[in-house]
């Protein structure tokens, strides 16, 4: 198969339209149409169901879906890598989420510039999922990612940090004078539902909690008792007064570490995970 059949493919599955597609692709519809037949061809299988109103996937047609998106994930991760270790001022880029791990980051920092040979160092900050993406698609070398939150499979990792979570509520609530809450408890809020965050496709999963996109947000939307939310308990300590802090000892520990593509022979990430390796342990000692 070539990259372009699997573009063409990713934006139909995607698109589950053939006009879209085509429009996405900046083409006709019918080379589209005769480029998916050809694919099926050359595999023996059906990839969609075609009708009149409606084209979906088929079981083969989902398979692909997932392996074709890490597979050009994968070509541009390789074009992106190797035209920044081509540049002229080689650096690393790091991608981790705005607010969370900001000590460890910030400590990260200072003890990598102080190294022999250090390079520069672009820190890219974004919304909760999104290192993980920029690790894959190459536009970062190495990440902070945060189990179970993020999904670590495919990459190279070593364990950072591991902290308890805490339900985050308005100050004001009744149950913000309890030491102590079960998840079960934090489910049943119907008061203050647990807010939904977008997939990597961009979209929400069903629910009757408020859309969220970002940390700044999500604060907001607790502080007007719109929302509650369970967090590590290193960045629930960042929030202001107007919101109170339970700890809730059942939900799943958050585990922080550092991450980069197995194929990495980067010595700066080499040099990067390594600092954050010692400046863990000495944290932990």
């Amino acid at each position: 198969m070539e990259t372009r059949e699997l573009r063409y493919f990713v934006a139909v599955a995607e698109e589950l339209h053939f006009g879209r597609a085509a429009e996405r692709l900046a083409m006709a519809q019918p080379p589209l149409s005769r480029a998916i037949q050809q694919l099926e061809r050359r595999l023996g299988v059906v990839l969609l169901h075609r009708t009149a109103r409606a084209v979906t996937l088929t079981e083969a047609g989902s398979v692909l879906l997932r392996e074709a998106r890490t597979a050009l994930d994968a070509v541009e991760a390789a074009e992106r890598r190797t035209r920044r270790t081509a540049a002229d001022q080689p650096g690393v880029v790091l991608a981790a989420k705005a607010g969370a791990s900001s000590e460890l980051l910030s400590n990260l920092l200072d003890a990598y510039a102080a190294e022999p040979g250090a390079v520069a160092v672009e820190v890219m900050l974004c919304g909760p999922g999104e290192p993980e993406s920029l690790l894959s698609t190459g536009h970062a070398d190495v990440a902070l990612l945060h189990r179970p939150y993020d999904t670590t499979a495919g990459f190279d990792t070593e364990d950072l940090h591991t902290e308890q979570q805490v339900v985050v509520l308005p100050a004001g609530h009744p149950l913000a004078t309890r030491t102590q809450l079960s998840m079960a408890e934090v489910n049943g809020l119907t008061d203050l539902p647990l807010p939904r965050w977008p997939r990597r496709d961009g979209s929400y999963p069903d629910g009757h909690g408020p859309q969220v996109r970002d940390h700044t947000q999500l604060t907001q939307l607790i502080t007007l008792g719109r929302a509650c939310a369970v967090m590590p308990e290193s960045l629930g300590a960042q929030l202001r007064d107007d919101h109170a802090i339970v700890p809730v000892p059942d939900a799943a520990a958050v585990t922080t570490v550092i991450a980069w593509p197995p194929h990495s022979r980067s010595q700066a990430v080499a040099d990067l995970v390594r600092t954050a390796t010692r400046i863990s342990k000495a944290a932990r000692s």
